[in-house]
């Protein structure tokens, strides 16, 4: 299955660390993630770098800037990964390296082809 990993960076805890702390901390989590890959645990994964934020209100869309200076905790990291069962995906991300940079939140991914496909198949249908 796979999985949907939130990877939240406490940022006051990067901020107590040196510059060359950190940076190994980096190197650990990529050394990490290279092992995922090898292992065939690996599906994607990126590090955000900014954030919009979008809601539908009163008929609309608004639109805000972040993440903030004030904030505490960044998205450090989104990987996909895959796992047998979400045991087997909490072990893969409690092994990892970024579990000591802030909290995880795993999510199993839903397949979407069948619904994507009986939509392709209804809007088909509408011609």
């Amino acid at each position: 299955m796979k999985c949907i990993c939130f990877g939240y960076l406490d940022v006051q805890t990067r901020e107590k660390k040196s510059p060359s702390e950190q940076n190994a901390m980096v190197d650990q989590c990529l050394a990490h993630d290279e092992v995922l890959k090898k292992n065939g645990h690996w599906a994607d994964g990126e590090g955000p770098q900014d954030a919009t934020t979008l809601r539908y209100q009163n008929g609309k869309v608004s639109v805000s800037d972040g993440p903030y200076a004030e904030t505490k905790e960044l998205l450090g990291d989104l990987l996909i990964l895959e796992a047998r069962d979400l045991n087997h995906a909490i072990q893969l991300i409690s092994n990892h390296p970024g579990i000591k940079m802030g909290r995880w939140k795993i999510r199993s991914a839903q397949d979407l082809k069948p619904m994507i496909e009986a939509s392709e198949r209804r809007r088909g249908d509408a011609k």
